[in-house]
Order: structure tokens, then C-alpha cells, then sequence
């Protein structure tokens, strides 16, 4: 990575930590989708095991530079920049481990689209999320309505976009977006703790887990039905499960050690 970067990539062990610190509300520019691109190219050739998306700064983001979209010549460019942008998000739903989101405080627009590309969401109380396009007469494309959709239901989704309001930790947890919520003091450490726990996890079974959901929200229980044998059956190649199987029969369940293969 680009040292000064906005989007800092720092390896801890088996814990990958991408951190967005572009000051002083961390918007979305060219600058940050470029060092965003480069994260995301590190994250799919380094293979980590788990990996947790945070922001440096009083807000995790306070949405887009406008300028960015004043821009834009026209529709046929304004289409090439949101498929960039789906693609990102696409890139890290895609990757084969788990992938946690913390957001600490206002969460809107790319940041939140980003964060709904992840496995997990967790928010400190004091956050608030919001898809506010609405304002300068877009709607969202970088799949966070449909994300939304997928977690909450097409309702819940109509209206987030639609009044562009910003939504609580607590509210966004009852409709299923958010996965926990923690008090705001020591919320950087409860995220890291969570993230650190899925990378020392069985990194394989995790990908299959991603794949089995995958197959059901293409296909619904019938096709995840399907593949979910022979998804499962190749995990009988890892290292990982035949030593789990191993010290599970020598010592009893919660002494495997994983190590990723």
C-alpha cells in the first residue's frame, strides 16, 4: 500500500485490518476509490483469514464529494463509474473468509454499501447509518439497496432509500442489517476481538459457509440442497478438519488449533 494512503492495510497475524482514515469525513474521491481498489487487490492475493473494515476520524463517512459526480460528463460515464463501484463491493462479498464491518459513528452512503457487502456488521450505540442519495436526486449503485433488501426485506429497503433518513444501531439491529450492537466506549476492541476470533477459526469451513448462503440467495433451499454436499464433502481435503477430527477424538471438543488449510 501506498504509505499516507486513505485506505491503510495492515496485516496482525492472521487478522487483516483495512482502515479508512481520509480526513476530515472521510468522502469518497478518486483518491479514496483508487487506494480502496488497491486494498481490495492486496485482500484477494494475500488471502487472510478474517478480515475487519474500520474508520479513523468522528465519523466512519459523511458520504461522497459531490464534486466527484459534478464530474461526470454525462450518463454513459456516470454508468462506468457505479459498475467500478459494484465491482468493488462484489470483490469483497466474494472473498473466502470472513469479513467484519465496525462502524463507530455516522456510517452514510459508500461506507454503508461497503459495510453491507460483509459477512458482519457491528456498530457502536451512538452510530447511525444512512443511504442518503435521495438529496442530490440519486439512488444507490453500489448494491446497498439490494444488499439491504436481502437483509431486511424489499419494505425496509423502499424505505431507507426512499425518505433518506438515518437509521440508529438499535433499529438497524432489529431489522437484521446490524449484527451487534456495543457501547461506545471500548467498541474498537470488541470489533477486533470478534474479527480475531473468525480468523483463528476453520478459514476453509468459513468459505464453505459463504458459498452454502451464496447458493440459497441464488437458488433458495433447493439449490443450496444441491451443492451443499459436495461443498461440504471437499472440506475432507483440508488440514484443518482432520485434525480437528483428531483432537476431537483424542481430547474432547475446543482443543483444534486451525491453521487455514
Amino acid at each position: 500500500m501506498t504509505p499516507g494512503a486513505p485506505v491503510a492495510v495492515q496485516h496482525d497475524g492472521a487478522l487483516t485490518v483495512v482502515t479508512f482514515d481520509h480526513p476530515p469525513l472521510n468522502l469518497f474521491d478518486r483518491t479514496l476509490e483508487a487506494s480502496l481498489i488497491e486494498a481490495v487487490d492486496e485482500l484477494e492475493s494475500s488471502r487472510p483469514r478474517a478480515v475487519l473494515f474500520r474508520a479513523e476520524g468522528r465519523v466512519v463517512s459523511g458520504g461522497v464529494d459531490v464534486s466527484l459526480f459534478a464530474a461526470l460528463a454525462g450518463p454513459e460515464e456516470a454508468t462506468e463509474t457505479f459498475a467500478q463501484l459494484v465491482g468493488i463491493a462484489r470483490r469483497v462479498d466474494a472473498l473466502a473468509c470472513p469479513t467484519v464491518f465496525a462502524a463507530h459513528a455516522l456510517c452514510l452512503t459508500w461506507a454503508f454499501e461497503l459495510a453491507l457487502a460483509c459477512d458482519l456488521i457491528v456498530a457502536a450505540e451512538s452510530a447511525r447509518f444512512g443511504l442518503v442519495e435521495r438529496v442530490i436526486g440519486l439512488t444507490p449503485a453500489m448494491g446497498g439497496t439490494q444488499r439491504l433488501a436481502e437483509r431486511a426485506g424489499s419494505g425496509r429497503a423502499r424505505e431507507f432509500v426512499m425518505t433518506g433518513g438515518t437509521y440508529t444501531a438499535s433499529e438497524l439491529e432489529r431489522w437484521n442489517v446490524v449484527n451487534r450492537v456495543h457501547p461506545d466506549d471500548g467498541f474498537d476492541a470488541a470489533a477486533r476481538e470478534l474479527a480475531s476470533e473468525l480468523a483463528s477459526g476453520p478459514t476453509l469451513a468459513h468459505a464453505a459457509t459463504k458459498r452454502v448462503i451464496r447458493d440459497f440467495l441464488e437458488g433458495g433451499v433447493e439449490l443450496a440442497n444441491d451443492r451443499v454436499a459436495r461443498v461440504a464433502g471437499d472440506l475432507f481435503d483440508s488440514q484443518d478438519l482432520h485434525d480437528a477430527v483428531r483432537t476431537f477424538v483424542e481430547h474432547g471438543p475446543g482443543h483444534a488449533q486451525f491453521s487455514g488449510r
